[in-house]
């Protein structure tokens, strides 16, 4: 797709959709082996891939760390690679462990997880995203809430500790002059609002959803300065 990080070797490749639309004709034109679809994908262009003879397998959102790790070695047996991803899942669980490991949770600042900006929205609990902020002792504002839609004034009532916004380019930048602007907010009194790349968190394989959660870790650490400092 379009919004893909591809390696340099790859840069060839033609693009055949965006994070939701496909073009069909592409598609069965360059005729693949393996079409892999996601839940942001319709089900009607799915049908129409299969119709066209194609191979299609359709992976929804993970929910969790443990999803992400079991979807990664479900496509790598549809690749014929299952022993690598297992070898690449077992090195990851490593890592996360000697994370958690080396972790003593005191510290709980609330934070709300900014992963779209018109509308407002955000990670709520039961989502890979929920555990960026959970795993290591953050509390997210949004757990119970039932969808991701959010307000800005419910942010403003909650008041977290800890802003994250989940972007690429200038759009966070005017986010966080937006959310600035709001000076009683304890995550702008405490310099604690922070831009992540969109595709650190947002679309994790085993390896890279430890590395986002290191990142959220030391946004959470670097807040614990910055308190410090006060």
């Amino acid at each position: 797709t379009r919004y893909c990080v591809v390696p340099e070797a790859a840069k060839q490749v033609e693009k055949v959709a965006t994070a939701m639309e496909v073009n069909v004709e592409k598609v069965v034109r360059l005729q693949a082996d393996l079409v892999v679809a996601t839940s942001l994908t319709s089900p009607e262009t799915v049908t129409t891939l299969k119709k066209m003879g194609l191979k299609v397998e359709v992976f929804p959102q993970p929910r969790s760390y443990k999803e992400i790790c079991s979807q990664f070695i479900s496509l790598a047996s549809l690749l014929g690679k299952a022993d690598r991803a297992d070898s690449i899942v077992a090195a990851s669980k490593e890592r996360l462990n000697a994370l958690h490991s080396k972790h003593t949770p005191t510290f709980h600042p609330t934070v709300f997880m900014e992963i779209g900006t018109k509308p407002l929205f955000t990670a709520i609990g039961g989502t890979f995203l929920d555990d960026f902020i959970t795993q290591l002792g953050g509390s997210n504002i949004a757990y119970n809430a039932t969808s991701g839609l959010y307000s800005r004034e419910e942010v403003l009532r909650q008041n977290p500790d800890i802003i994250i916004i989940v972007t690429m380019g200038i759009a966070g930048q005017e986010e966080k002059k937006r959310w600035k602007q709001f000076t009683g907010l304890k995550a702008v009194q405490n310099h604690s609002v922070f831009i992540v790349d969109s595709y650190q968190l947002c679309s994790p394989t085993p390896v890279s959803f430890v590395d986002g959660l290191e990142k959220v870790d030391n946004l959470i650490k670097q807040h614990q300065k910055n308190i410090q400092r006060e």
